[in-house]
């Protein structure tokens, strides 16, 4: 083999070498990158869980109030004191069970279910 040749040869192996070393380094940012993402969304994930696991039992009871025969309405401020939470953020929870406000602005809820916008509404509590 002459000089000429394995200088030839050298060259290719440090071509081939810095090849694999940059494609070697793309993968293990990508890797690392996306390790990163999902470790955050994990870790807010079980963060909120026990935050999740409250509203999921102050929105079931606030199904069970409105889902209650004995009323057909029920008063905001009684809901939200029941759930233990101020009024705002008891009308998110009623929002996302299906309930709505009363027309009548008195600040009554109930299920839209039992209580369509189509139909007259009675205040019975």
């Amino acid at each position: 083999m002459t000089e000429a040749e394995i200088s030839l040869l050298a060259a290719k192996v440090v071509s081939d070498t810095k090849f694999w070393i940059a494609l070697i380094g793309v993968i293990g940012a990508t890797a690392g990158s996306l390790l990163t993402l999902i470790g955050s969304f994990g870790l807010e994930w079980f963060k909120r869980k026990p935050e999740r696991n409250i509203d999921c039992a102050r929105q079931k009871l606030l199904r069970q109030m409105l889902e209650d025969e004995a009323f057909q309405w029920r008063n905001l401020s009684t809901l939200a004191a029941v759930i233990g939470c101020d009024e705002e953020q008891t009308k998110t929870h009623l929002i996302a069970i299906g309930a709505r406000g009363s027309e009548k602005g008195d600040g009554k809820w109930g299920l839209i279910s039992r209580h369509p916008l189509s139909e007259i509404e009675r205040h019975d509590a």
